[in-house]
């Protein structure tokens, strides 16, 4: 017999980890189609996004507020990062996004100052905001395009930056706006703008987009393109495509979720296909058993 050291070796000889490049190159995928770090070429967007997206490029001339909510799972943030980059591809446009959305006032404007190039001192409030203000107005005058803020997960920001955010903005009596600001978050975002202290913003949101909960049929398209995309259009037989549809509760992070752990269960098994067998292997309750009835 082997020293233990030398079984556990053999052992890993015979069963590899099965690492995210191997799975890639067991089923010829460019990519893992169910992971979130897909290549922003390759993301699926609604069709509502793509009316919210011709509207938002048609107000960046002018600024102001737009919002994206939803629930979560439903690809709010995926649907904020391919408009970032059809945005980035536009003409004398400058795109920040912001990264700490939960900062307090004095580190908000810190990042404000980091993303759009101007260095500021959070001490001096007053200087900070006009500094800012000054490199927007020559923005604006140069391009004749408002410069562009990302806010992903924005429930988070506290409504002092907000309220702070709206004054920075806005010139002329209110009614020029040197910034174009895109707020994406949950459902807890438009409840916070029915709220007296932020209904002065919420009545300044233009344009809207709710991610509502994906239909069956929506999710089947999503599948279909996203296997297309990473390139193995055959990888989920049809009638495992409708099963996760089916049963994913309208959710693509649910779907998502469900077809990765799928997927590296295949690739172990070394499956050539995933189908509903699998599906229902890994995913279908374990039979409860019968209770034995106690000897009187």
């Amino acid at each position: 017999m082997p020293p233990p050291d030398c079984r556990r070796l053999t052992c890993q000889r015979r069963n590899p980890i099965m690492t995210d490049k191997n799975l890639r190159a067991l089923y010829g995928l460019k990519y893992n189609p169910f992971l979130p770090n897909l290549p922003t070429d390759a993301l699926w967007v609604a069709p509502e996004a793509e009316t919210f997206a011709h509207r938002v490029q048609t107000m960046i001339s002018q600024g102001g507020f737009a919002m994206i909510t939803g629930d979560p799972g439903q690809g709010k943030s995926k649907t904020l990062q391919w408009i970032a980059q059809r945005l980035s591809k536009m003409p004398d446009i400058t795109v920040g996004v912001m990264e700490r959305p939960q900062s307090h006032l004095a580190d908000f404007y810190r990042e404000l100052g980091e993303l759009f190039g101007v260095g500021l001192t959070p001490l001096n409030r007053y200087g900070s905001f006009t500094a800012l203000r000054a490199k927007w107005k020559a923005h604006c005058l140069s391009t004749l395009a408002r410069p562009i803020l990302l806010i992903d997960e924005a429930q988070e920001v506290s409504s002092v930056c907000l309220t702070e955010l709206r004054l920075l903005q806005s010139v002329c009596f209110d009614s020029d706006s040197l910034l174009f600001t895109i707020l994406c978050g949950d459902g807890r975002l438009p409840d916070r703008f029915r709220t007296p202290e932020l209904l002065p913003l919420g009545s300044r949101i233009r344009a809207r987009l709710h991610m509502a909960p994906l239909s069956p049929e929506q999710l089947q398209e999503y599948l279909s393109f996203a296997l297309e995309q990473a390139g193995h259009p055959q990888l989920m037989t049809p009638e495992l495509i409708q099963t996760l549809a089916a049963h994913s509760l309208n959710n693509l992070r649910v779907l998502n979720h469900t077809a990765a752990e799928m997927l590296a269960a295949a690739a172990e098994r070394n499956l050539p296909r995933l189908d509903e067998s699998l599906y229902l292997e890994l995913f279908s309750p374990a039979p409860s058993k019968p209770r034995r009835n106690k000897a009187s």
